[in-house]
């Protein structure tokens, strides 16, 4: 993947202007790739963090000891740490082994905040309960990076609870990215928005308070918050996107009918439209792929012999001579829409976007 990158970063050079030559990282875990290849990657930087510089993450599972062990390590060498933890995930005990771990006498103290968001009244049979959902990691050295994407550390090796694994996939084995923006201003606004739910852990409101972040606009990069009081940054992109357009969608999640009309809507403007899902019925329900498929829109399922997690949240557009790529945390569900607190990316960067494509035509060729 790193020849491949150089080699791209040496024929984009030319048509780079200069202010978009922060060239990214982007990698990707998947069968095709070694076994916890982006837990080590995140493991490899917290090794990498000297004392005196800073390491600030936000995640929605974590049950990752070595990771844990190596934040404990890294905070006693004299590195800065705020990690923020979603307390009460899908699985309600999933980060409870690494919380207890990181807030124990030999653990990381006050640099660890477990947050739990109160949720709206709700009837009986369910639930409307915000849910720290962001894939955020901000390392300042060896130079500042922060990478946002669909992986978080939820596995565990040797791994202690295969029930966990069996309901939310092997996310070290399975199709997930994390893209490492360079940029300065990104990246220090990503790392000021870690701090604040660190120290300001937010309310149900948040978004409404002038506590809240505001999206973040570089040369050719923009970077979106939610919960969010406005439209829906990516939905409102995609409705903006000339009917000539070709538009690529990789969903682990899509469940709410609110998605699957943006979707059908595009393809009915005569969009050329093509997704790929993950294999789940829960993640995916059937009464959405059939109604995406009786619009006439390409869609298929990524099955995996393992039935390993095809986790992946990206969308690939392109309109004439431009191409723009979204890519984060973000689920096309209710709660992603509504309540939870999520990172997406659209981006104009060619790097970013020649990775999602090559990382498409890989899936699409299973």
């Amino acid at each position: 993947m790193e020849e491949n990158q150089d080699i791209m970063r040496v024929l984009l050079n030319r048509v780079l202007t200069p202010q978009t030559t922060s060239f990214p990282e982007i990698h990707f875990g998947g069968p095709d790739h070694p076994s916890g290849q982006l837990r080590n990657l995140l493991e490899e930087r917290i090794a990498a963090v000297p004392a005196g510089g800073s390491i600030n993450w936000v995640t929605y599972y974590f049950r990752d000891i070595r990771l844990a062990k190596a934040l404990i390590q890294a905070q006693k060498r004299g590195v800065h740490i705020t990690l923020c933890l979603e307390g009460r995930p899908r699985i309600p005990y999933a980060n409870d082994a690494a919380i207890a771990l990181l807030k124990g006498e030999k653990g990381i103290g006050d640099a660890l905040r477990v947050i739990t968001i109160p949720g709206l009244p709700s009837p009986s049979d369910k639930s409307w309960k915000p849910q720290l959902h962001e894939k955020l990691y901000c390392f300042s050295h060896p130079e500042p990076v922060a990478f946002i994407g669909s992986f978080n550390p939820s596995g565990n090796d040797p791994e202690d609870d295969p029930g966990i694994i069996l309901e939310i996939g092997d996310q070290n084995r399975g199709y997930n990215a994390l893209v490492g923006l360079k940029d300065p201003m990104l990246v220090e606004k990503l790392i000021e928005h870690a701090r604040r739910l660190h120290q300001s852990p937010p309310g149900l409101f948040y978004r409404s308070t002038t506590n809240a972040d505001r999206d973040v606009h570089s040369t050719d990069t923009d970077i979106y918050f939610w919960p969010r009081i406005d439209k829906h940054p990516v939905v409102q992109f995609l409705h903006n996107v000339g009917d000539s357009a070709r538009i690529r969608i990789a969903a682990s999640h899509i469940r709410t009918e609110n998605a699957a009309n943006v979707m059908i809507k595009l393809a009915q403007r005569g969009i050329n439209l093509e997704i790929l899902a993950e294999a789940t019925a829960r993640r995916v329900t059937p009464k959405v792929e059939q109604r995406l498929l009786d619009a006439g829109i390409r869609f298929r399922r990524i099955r995996h012999t393992e039935s390993l997690p095809m986790h992946l949240k990206f969308v690939l557009i392109e309109e004439n001579d431009r191409a723009w790529s979204v890519f984060g945390s973000f689920n096309w569900t209710k709660p992603s829409f509504w309540l939870n607190h999520e990172i997406a990316a659209i981006s104009r960067n060619p790097v970013i976007f020649q990775a999602f494509a090559r990382c498409w035509d890989k899936l699409q060729s299973m």
